[in-house]
């Protein structure tokens, strides 16, 4: 059977720095949250009342913030234009909320301002979605049936949807962190030495997406490999 090639075991090797990467980042960022979490701003302002100046500063009045359920579970959802804080960010007056809470504004402010990469991984979505989970299914069957190997090339087509929308991903989030240090910072919501703490919260963050866009990128050249053999 064709599953029984070398080629299909010896390639999940390719995996494992991607896995590595991804359970040190995971570490790593809920290990930063909980330390900065425990460090209170000078400023005193909570997660929700700094993301709200921040949208306020940008002309974003009309973008409302809702509190949701749920650990880091903060994401700015551009369909409806609506920023949402996890009960821990938006409550809370520390270092992580603050840096968590700018993160997401700054999305808010990318939308706004049409930033290219933000228009690109929104487009691609829909496909991104799609490929992620039907992909690798079909690339699938396109090794266990072999009247069916060209199944494995539309599972490679339809997987390379998720890593460009992966790929995309990092400079979005990337600007979104650059621009939260900045707004922070020109606000007076965080000053000298607290810019370093809420720093590293959004580093600890950026890693995970980091992991994320390798782990797809070597999938996909797995992928591509045992099609080959």
């Amino acid at each position: 059977m064709f599953p029984a090639s070398p080629i299909f075991f010896t390639s999940l090797l390719l995996l494992v720095p991607a896995i590595i990467l991804s359970l040190y980042a995971q570490f790593k960022v809920k290990s930063t949250f909980k330390k900065y979490s425990q460090v209170k701003a000078a400023s005193g302002m909570t997660g929700a009342q700094a993301s709200r100046r921040l949208l306020d500063q940008a002309g974003l009045t009309d973008v409302p913030i809702e509190v949701i359920p749920g650990n880091l579970s903060d994401h700015y959802d551009p369909r409806k234009r609506v920023l949402r804080l996890s009960e821990a960010v938006a409550s809370k007056d520390s270092l992580a909320s603050l840096g968590v809470a700018a993160h997401e504004a700054g999305h808010a402010i990318q939308h706004a301002n049409g930033y290219v990469p933000m228009k690109i991984r929104s487009a691609v979505v829909p496909a991104a979605s799609f490929g992620s989970s039907l992909g690798p299914m079909i690339f699938l069957a396109g090794i266990f049936i072999s009247s069916f190997r060209p199944l494995m090339t539309v599972g490679i087509v339809l997987f390379t949807a998720a890593v460009i929308f992966q790929i995309v991903t990092l400079p979005v989030e990337f600007d979104a962190s650059s621009r939260a240090m900045k707004l922070l910072q020109n606000n007076g919501i965080i000053v000298g030495e607290e810019a370093k703490s809420a720093r590293k919260v959004l580093s600890a963050a950026a890693l995970t997406y980091v992991a994320a866009a390798l782990m797809s990128i070597l999938t996909l050249v797995r992928m591509i490999l045992i099609s080959r053999e």
